[in-house]
């Protein structure tokens, strides 16, 4: 951290109450109501990427008495304050967020909890439901006061966004997220964020290492202008269809009363159509048997 003690740091700015020391970077402090963030000054230009963050959370507060989170950024929007962990609602790109209170009483969902989002600058974060409705998928992870090292791996290569941890003190990474077809547009930038409100945390950021992944794309790629394309995700139906999944995988949401009256019409009419068929074939068998007497 060469701008430790120093109002700057070489290829990185940063806001808000984020504080540079010699060992990490804090985004907050275990205080109230405050935010920080820190965002790399260059765009970055590779399509296939894995990005490593070196990160601790923790703080005095027990008994999910602590909060709210830390978000990892790779978008076209930088250093610009807001509502959701510290950083821009309404976005372009990506955000894995690490929520550490749950603020959905009504949620079956074990916190901390790691969720991903891709928006096109279209959808909001709701807080109110821990981002339930946009999130597109998820998994639990005992992140908070270890006493330990903490990782988190986030990894894009030809359409397939990968989200790992290690958690566990064990020097291996385990699934959180996998989800195929998501697009996201070269030179965009990288960042870290996090928010305290009346329940706070220590958010510190130790190391953010990006590496390019050397993968072979598709001749009609190289056609494509990827620094024009739109943040988004196909392959899945509307984050909106969300319901909570320990797994981490995407599934479509509960049978609702519409749902079952359109199966139940469905079934019916079904019915109907096969005893009209029999009736049919019935009768043709009668009138066939009378004209063999």
């Amino acid at each position: 951290f060469a701008g430790a003690g120093s109002a700057a740091m070489p290829l990185w700015d940063f806001t808000g109450s984020t504080m540079v020391t010699s060992q990490y970077v804090r985004l907050t402090p275990d205080e109230r109501s405050r935010e920080g963030s820190i965002w790399n000054r260059v765009p970055c230009f590779l399509k296939d990427w894995e990005l490593h963050v070196h990160f601790k959370i923790h703080g005095a507060g027990k008994k999910n008495l602590h909060g709210d989170g830390l978000a990892l950024w790779y978008t076209q929007e930088r250093l610009t304050p807001g509502p959701v962990f510290g950083s821009k609602d309404n976005f372009h790109g990506l955000a894995i967020f690490l929520d550490t209170y749950p603020n959905d009483e009504a949620t079956e969902r074990v916190f901390p909890y790691i969720s991903a989002m891709v928006n096109n600058g279209s959808l909001s974060y709701d807080h109110s439901k821990d981002g339930r409705w946009t999130e597109l998928a998820g998994c639990s992870a005992d992140l908070r006061n270890q006493n330990h090292d903490t990782f988190l791996a986030v990894r894009y290569s030809r359409g397939r966004l990968t989200v790992m941890t290690d958690m566990e003190d064990k020097n291996e990474w385990k699934n959180c997220i996998d989800i195929a077809g998501v697009q996201l547009p070269t030179g965009y930038f990288f960042g870290a964020s996090a928010g305290t409100g009346d329940l706070s945390d220590n958010h510190d950021i130790i190391s953010m290492k990006l590496f390019q992944l050397m993968v072979e794309h598709p001749v009609e790629d190289e056609t494509v202008d990827w620094t024009k394309i739109e943040p988004r995700v196909s392959l899945l139906k509307s984050p909106k269809d969300n319901v909570d999944d320990p797994t981490g995988n995407f599934r479509s949401g509960p049978l609702t009363g519409w749902k079952v009256f359109l199966l139940l019409l469905c079934a019916l009419l079904g019915i109907i159509v096969c005893a009209v068929v029999g009736a049919v074939v019935f009768q043709k068998r009668q009138e066939r048997n009378k004209r063999f007497y």
